[in-house]
């Protein structure tokens, strides 16, 4: 998670939401060491702060050696990037490639009490 990059929020008294599409998401099955395959969209109204993209990428980058189920995988990147950035609210979808004949679509929100 240290690698993730935020900047300040140009507009933090405003509520808008912003969009993050990862269209080359790659992660290994813990079962058989295959790359999974997925598009993750990110969505989250920031507070704050907001992360930086080149950053993203790079942490994004590391799963491709990262053996996790789905579900895991796609919660781990939702508490890290709200454990950088602290937004007001935040949705990670991750939609994987099918495998087996069987696609997965993961979703995952928080909300700012």
């Amino acid at each position: 998670m240290a690698i993730l990059e935020t900047f300040p929020n140009p507009f933090p008294q405003r509520d808008y939401s912003i969009e993050t599409i990862c269209p080359e998401f790659t992660s290994l099955c813990p079962k058989t060491g295959q790359p999974d395959y997925g598009t993750l969209v990110i969505t989250y109204v920031p507070d704050e702060k907001c992360f930086e993209l080149k950053s993203l990428k790079l942490y994004l980058q590391a799963f491709r050696n990262h053996g996790a189920f789905y579900e895991q995988v796609t919660n781990m990147i939702l508490d890290d990037l709200v454990a950088a950035t602290s937004p007001r609210s935040l949705e990670v979808v991750a939609q994987f490639t099918p495998r087996g004949g069987i696609r997965s679509n993961v979703t995952v929100k928080y909300a700012k009490d």
